[in-house]
């Protein structure tokens, strides 16, 4: 597909624009080669014809789709030039609040001026271990990836940050720093990754000031070189400064001030430890007040003045060297104030109250520094001549002087801060951090400017080297055939700078003159580079010249650059320095003298040079800068690099205000826009088999998506789509594409969907339009029915057809009521006779049925004398008169019947022995009844109750016979026991005399144990003589639900019980808790014995072998489960039995006998309860280690929904070192599956289920938090469509719940952020309902998560439309009175309070049994 065939109808195309630098138009007409015009549309509505020249070359660029804008890495876009660069940085800045975007191997970094809530601890933990790409762009990622590469490959690594002043070099540098702190942590003492955080503010102190483009601009490049140990620890830090910005000292610009320290320093002259500084206001110091902008907004010097002391302290220099530092601070502020008057022409003089502060502060002589800032001293063959100086060479002088100091002391404070982080220990690797200077471009460029832009050309040029290599490595890989890319070499330039009779070269050799001026240094160049393509004449101006580096072209002033490159400092005036009785400044000067000038590595000359003429002239700045950037280029070869790029959007640090003529400049000047011309010229495009297969199925025929093999199927389809194989590759993984081919691919598939969208709108429209064709058509028909009967009734109804209908209706009435009363009468008559023949057998059944009390039956009346009585009756001839009896009796309500023939039954059964007392307990109740009846006459058969007493008196007496032969039995029983029992203590104490006996010839302490040892012995015997009193009279043997060892074999049980307990081996077939019962049995014993060192020893015994599994087992989950449960288990018997009544309230008797009855528990009860607070921690650390890596695949990337793709292919091109290719794929089912693991690991153990549901509980939390974070770090993941996806997996994990009974767990509580997060990107997001519905329905969501969720959501197709910025604005309105965390991240280590509650058991103690497996011979049960 060639470029220019893209030219087409509503594709859209980037035109320049003088305020935007690009805007968008969209084509109208399509383009045909050899059209002169490209009819477009600006986006305000205006028509446009765009001039073409000749052919394509001039067709102006196409955009991306939308679908591709936002892109996580610039090198993803399918058309890669400047505007989509531009453009891409735009959106993600200003629409999305997104300031990291990669750039192939580069992270650009743009400078929001606010302070984002991105850099927390726990942003950190979700960076860590992270492949880069795998979240969105962020420092942490570059720090992770260095760190990551230099464990795995054992190779140091370099983070190269660079920008122009303002864009937050200074601020990346330290994240990477804190990061490598944080991830690293040391451990030791020393704390040396807070000693390397605390050089900060230092190192900004002395080194940043504030410019016209930044607060707290670095006036310097450092190297901060991190050391790691073999386990990569930090164990020290070292730091390397480039070309201090000296001049600073002494100019400064308008609005612009001189370094922080001076201005801390001023705000704290009235401390009393700074009196004898005698400073005062910033303004009226000559050095600190010449800009004019003293304060900046927001910063409190005085405060920063603490915190710098803070850190002085923290680095361990005392409190005497910060003194001499302020005190060198202070007497250059003083210098500064030194005034240099004109006496005459030929000679002048310095008078001034500073200058005696000055020589007080630093210890000179006050006449030497007046003499020699005002005259030279020149030193021929035969004499010395001492010669005054005009004034502006004496102003120089001192200025010189102030430099110099500075220099000397920002050296001394370096080189003391890493002697202050230089840890004991060998260096195994190292990370370095450059924070340098980028490509700087002003109105006037000066010396400083020159030699900024000359390291940014070596730093570009190994940058350019390293893309190249990358790009090789990445073809290799892939085994895609590699082709030569041309790159940019800026080797020309750096040529032109620092090779022989190059810039540099000709300005040292105009130094040695010592009439040599900045005129004749010009014209120099003008005659030696003059046909240089690399360096130009301005036309306007003979005081300048021009050079073309790789971002642009830079007009140098060439005043002031010999001044400044010499450095010249008069050499009296370091003789009166090196002699100063203050140590600090004599060192400065002496340490300059003893180091040789060839100490190090020096850059080989171009050609030979001449001998400098004297000391001051010996190096010059400029030779000096060329040797340390030569040595720092040799490091970072040395090392990987990765690369920062700070990008500032504006100039008047406002923020999220994006500036795109000053961006551009920078995507110019920092390497950007040539890795992305680079990147276009290979296959920048690069996708996955799979994600090309998830995004182009659309595209496919129904025969190729058979083929079971997606690599086939994907090349067939890319050969039918693109017959041009030059415009792509198949790699091993990947497919790699050219420029503009992703686009043309996303336009085959929007065409796609949009014909897919017409025909189901067309069968849409037109099934509706039927319908309602056939609605109306029915209605017309049902409408021509009404008119046409009316017509046709108006025409057939007459009088006479009248008077007949009616006649008709009458009659039917009389008919119709004929024939219903005729039917009334024959179901009325049926309904009597139905009637009467259920209620005569009803009335019969009743007769026939007659009513006996519940309790008595007429057996119950044979034999009673009362129906033998006068009257004649007798039970035996006939039933009916007991029948009729009872019924009076029942009739009448009379109860002492009823217990009259419960008693006579009972008596006269001949099974009946009375053995269990129901004779006896009727006769109770029949004399209660007859009691009760005493006070009546008589019974309604005319009976008192005093006959029948008389009646039932050989009743009673066979009743009481019966009653004292029970208990004679029951004596006769008891006795027997009794006389058991007193030979059982007869032979008990006949054992006991005789051990007397033998015993009794031993000493006397054996003698009293013995005796204690009787008495203990009698005393339990005649326990048991009292206990068995109440007891039954047979005494079955049964244990006692304890375990008797020896001491000796202490160690043997503990190694059996606990630590030779295996989980998966003996303890599946035993009961769940058995290990804690047999310890408590053994706890038991040790109470019973009443032993208390043997109890002590035990119970430490027990806590130190569990401690011990513990830590040898704290990765296996098994292991610690089990210990858990049994922890539990042997604290729930410790409270159940320890014999308090809140505990004891569901024991049975027996359990309660079975109570510890000597010692109290309650001190080892909370150690053993620590115990299994500090198990269940580790065990609930352990799940998460195997529990974490399934959470994200399994619930956010994994699509449960099969058909609805949540994933949009990012293109984006992983470091090859950072990508496992053999990666288990988990899906919601694998976080189902373990978590049922998890589940029936602890059911088995017997873990306490209140236990286990907390334990669920704590890892819903986790899968809610962990995934809540990957979507707040992942804008790939925020779409509608994945929102969908991750509440059908969440219905998964409720409905596993519901299987496992875990409702009442409140595990899905834990995961309402989730389930929030999943609903807001699914909801709609346009009106003020769908804000305040926000509002109202996300309440577990913070503010900062629903406003980042919103900023990142991302639509899959170009039907769905991205989040406007004013709706967010709109819902950060509403919830700015919202109280909550102000933090972007969940905390994935929040721990939920453990309880252990107290579950009883009902296990009997004294019938649990030792296995044989325990391998316990050596215990007995008692």
């Amino acid at each position: 597909m060639a470029l220019s065939e893209l030219y087409t109808q509503y594709n859209r195309v980037w035109i320049p624009d003088p305020e935007n630098v690009w805007q968008s138009a969209e084509i109208l007409k399509n383009f045909s080669p050899g059209d002169k015009i490209l009819e477009l549309q600006r986006e305000d509505g205006s028509e446009l014809h765009y001039p073409l020249d000749s052919g394509s070359a001039q067709l102006p660029p196409l955009r991306n789709p939308d679908i591709l804008v936002g892109e996580n890495d610039l090198t993803a876009l399918s058309y890669l030039h400047e505007p989509a660069v531009l453009h891409n940085l735009r959106v993600r800045f200003v629409e999305s609040k997104i300031i990291y975007t990669y750039c192939g191997i580069i992270l650009v970094a743009v400078n929001p001026y606010k302070q984002l809530p991105i850099y927390g601890d726990a942003v950190i933990h979700a960076y860590s271990g992270q492949n880069m790409g795998d979240l969105d762009p962020h420092i942490y990622a570059v720090a992770e990836e260095a760190y990551k590469q230099m464990a795995r490959n054992n190779k140091n690594q370099s983070i190269i940050v660079s920008g122009e002043s303002g864009a937050g070099k200074t601020v990346s540098a330290r994240y990477t720093m804190r990061y490598f702190a944080m991830v690293s942590k040391s451990g030791s003492k020393t704390r040396v990754e807070d000693k390397v955080l605390a050089s900060n503010p230092i190192t900004e102190a002395i080194g940043n000031a504030k410019t016209t483009r930044n607060d707290n601009s670095s006036r310097f490049g450092k190297y901060t070189e991190i050391s790691f140990d073999r386990r990569y620890q930090i164990i020290g830090a070292n730091m390397r400064t480039y070309l201090l910005e000296k001049s600073r000292v002494v100019f400064q610009a308008e609005n612009e001030r001189n370094y922080h320290i001076f201005y801390q320093m001023c705000a704290c002259a009235d401390l009393p430890e700074f009196k004898a500084l005698r400073l005062g206001d910033a303004d009226k110091f000559h050095y600190a007040g010449m800009g004019g902008g003293i304060e900046i907004e927001g910063v409190d010097d005085r405060a920063d003045m603490a915190e710098t002391r803070k850190t002085f302290i923290k680095l361990g220099l005392k409190e005497d060297f910060q003194f001499d530092v302020f005190k060198v601070l202070a007497a250059i502020l003083h210098l500064g104030n030194v005034t240099i008057k004109t006496l005459n022409p030929e000679k002048c003089s310095s008078s001034d109250p500073h200058l005696s502060v000055l020589c007080e502060l630093l210890s000179i002589n006050a006449e030497s520094v007046c003499r020699w800032l005002c005259h030279r001293q020149i030193v021929l063959v035969a004499e010395t001549v001492v010669k005054p100086v005009p004034k502006e060479r004496a102003v120089n002088a001192r200025d010189a002087l102030a430099k110099h100091i500075y220099a000397h002391l920002f050296n001394c404070v370096i080189q003391r801060i890493n002697t202050a982080l230089k840890v004991p220990g060998k260096q195994h690797s190292f990370i370095g951090v450059l924070d340098i200077y980028g490509f700087e471009t002003f109105d006037v460029n000066s010396f400083e400017q020159f030699c900024i832009n000359y390291a940014n050309e070596k730093l570009q040029q190994q940058f350019n080297l390293h893309v190249f290599k990358l790009e090789q490595e990445e073809y290799m890989k892939e085994d895609i055939p590699w082709t030569l890319i041309d790159f940019y070499d800026n080797q020309p330039v750096i040529d032109l700078i620092e090779a022989k009779m190059g810039v540099l070269d000709l300005l040292d050799e105009e130094c040695l003159f010592p009439q040599g001026t900045d005129h004749n240094w010009l014209q120099k160049l003008y005659n030696y580079l003059g046909e240089n393509p690399m360096f130009e004449k301005p036309r306007l101006s003979s005081e300048a010249f021009v050079i073309q580096h790789f971002a642009d072209k830079v007009e140098y002033q060439c005043k002031g650059f010999l001044e400044k490159n010499r450095d010249t400092l008069y050499e009296e005036l370091v003789d009166i320095l090196r002699a100063s009785k203050f140590h600090l400044l004599a060192e400065f000067f002496q340490e300059e003298e003893q180091i040789p000038a060839t100490k190090g590595i020096k850059v080989r000359p171009a050609r030979p040079g001449v001998k400098p003429a004297s000391k001051q002239l010996r190096t010059t700045v400029g030779d000096k800068f060329r040797s340390s950037l030569y040595l720092l280029m040799e490091t970072l070869n040395a090392t990987t690099p990765h690369y920062v790029r700070c990008i500032k959007p504006n100039e008047e640090k406002l923020p999220f205000e994006y500036d795109s003529k000053r961006v551009v400049q920078q995507l110019r000047a920092c390497g950007v826009l040539e890795t992305i011309r680079i990147s276009a010229q290979s296959y920048p495009s690069r996708w996955t088999y799979i994600e090309f297969y998830s995004r182009y199925s659309i595209l496919m025929a129904l025969s190729e998506l058979g083929i079971n093999d997606k690599k086939q199927t994907c090349r067939t389809v890319l050969q039918r789509l693109i017959p041009d194989l030059n415009q792509y590759k198949f790699g091993r993984t990947k497919i790699f594409f050219r420029a503009g081919q992703v686009a043309y691919l996303e336009k085959l598939r929007l065409d796609k969907l949009r014909g897919a969208c017409v025909t189901i709108q067309k069968h849409v429209r037109g099934w509706s339009q039927r319908r309602k064709f056939l609605l109306m058509r029915e209605a017309a028909i049902t409408i021509q029915q009404y008119v046409r009967g009316k017509r046709q009734i108006r025409q057939m109804i007459t009088a006479a057809a009248l008077k007949q209908a009616w006649a008709a209706v009458v009659i039917q009435r009389h008919c119709r009521g004929f024939l219903v009363r005729r039917i009334y009468q024959l179901v009325l008559v049926a309904t009597v006779t139905i009637q009467a023949f259920i209620r005569g057998w009803i009335a019969r059944k009743r007769y026939k049925k007659v009513t006996f009390p519940t309790h008595c039956s007429p057996g119950a009346f044979h034999g009673c004398p009362l129906f033998t009585m006068g009257g004649g009756l007798n039970a035996e001839d006939s039933f009916d008169g007991v029948t009729m009896c009872c019924a009076v009796f029942h009739n009448y309500n009379h109860f002492t019947f009823s217990p009259l023939c419960h008693f006579y039954r009972l008596a006269e059964s001949p099974e009946n022995n009375d053995t269990d007392g129901s004779l006896l307990s009727a006769f109770d109740g029949l004399q209660k009844a007859t009691r009760s009846d005493s006070l009546s006459c008589s019974t309604p058969l005319g009976l008192s109750s005093v006959t029948i007493k008389w009646y039932l008196l050989p009743c009673s007496f066979r009743v009481m016979e019966a009653h004292l032969r029970e208990q004679k039995d029951h004596y006769n029983s008891q006795l027997e026991a009794k006389t058991f029992k007193m030979d059982h203590l007869q032979n008990e104490n006949e054992q006991l005399q005789k051990l007397f006996q033998e015993k009794s010839n031993i000493t006397d302490a054996i003698h009293v144990f013995d005796v204690y040892y009787f008495v203990i012995n009698l005393f339990f015997i005649l326990l048991y003589y009292i206990a068995s009193q109440n007891a039954a009279p047979a005494i079955p043997k049964d244990y006692l639900g304890m375990l008797e060892y020896k001491r000796e074999d202490e160690s043997r049980l503990i190694q059996n019980i606990i630590m030779d307990m295996k989980p998966r081996g003996v303890v599946v077939n035993m009961i769940p808790g058995l290990a804690a019962y047999l310890l408590f049995m053994c706890i038991r014993h040790a109470d019973y014995l009443n032993d208390e060192v043997k109890l002590k020893s035990l119970m430490h015994g027990i806590i130190a072998g569990v401690k011990k599994v513990i830590m040898n087992h704290q990765e296996d989950f098994e292991v610690l489960s089990f210990w858990l449960s049994n922890t539990h288990h042997l604290l729930n018997c410790l409270k159940q039995y320890s014999g308090e009544e809140e505990f004891m309230k569901h024991n049975s008797p027996r359990q309660n006998k079975n109570c510890l009855q000597n010692f109290d528990l309650s001190e080892h009860r909370q150690i053993f309860s620590d115990l299994a607070i500090k198990i269940y921690n580790q065990f609930i650390t352990c799940l998460e280690k195997n529990f974490t890596p399934m959470i994200v695949p399994g619930i956010l990337e994994h699509e449960s929904l099969q058909g609805i793709s949540s994933m949009k292919p990012t293109g984006f091109r992983k470091r090859s070192n950072s990508v496992y290719e053999d990666m288990e794929v988990y899906t919601i089912s694998s976080i189902t599956e373990q978590l049922t693991g998890f589940h029936s690991t602890m059911s088995q153990h017997g873990m306490d289920p209140e236990l286990i549901r907390q334990v669920i509980r704590q890892q819903f939390y986790l899968v809610g938090a962990v995934t809540l974070n990957s979507i707040l770090l992942r804008k790939d993941t925020c779409s509608c469509r994945k929102g969908m996806q991750i509440r059908c997996n969440i219905s998964y994990l409720e409905e596993w719940l519901k299987e496992q009974g875990l409702q009442g767990s409140s595990a899905m509580d834990t995961l309402k952020p989730l389930t929030q997060a999943a609903w807001l990107l699914q909801v709609n997001k346009t009106t003020d309902e769908d804000a305040m519905e926000i509002k109202d329905k996300c309440t577990e969501l913070s503010p900062v998560q629903i406003v980042k969720i919103l900023n990142s959501y991302t639509p899959i197709d170009d039907f769905e439309k991205r989040v406007a910025p004013s709706f967010v604005r709109k819902v950060q309105a509403l919830l700015q009175d919202r109280e909550g965390s102000s933090q972007l991240m969940a905390d994935t280590e929040y721990r939920f309070q453990v309880t252990f509650p107290f579950n009883p058991s009902n296990q009997a103690l004294e019938l649990l049994q030792v296995p044989a497996s325990l391998r316990l011979p050596f215990v007995t049960r008692i």
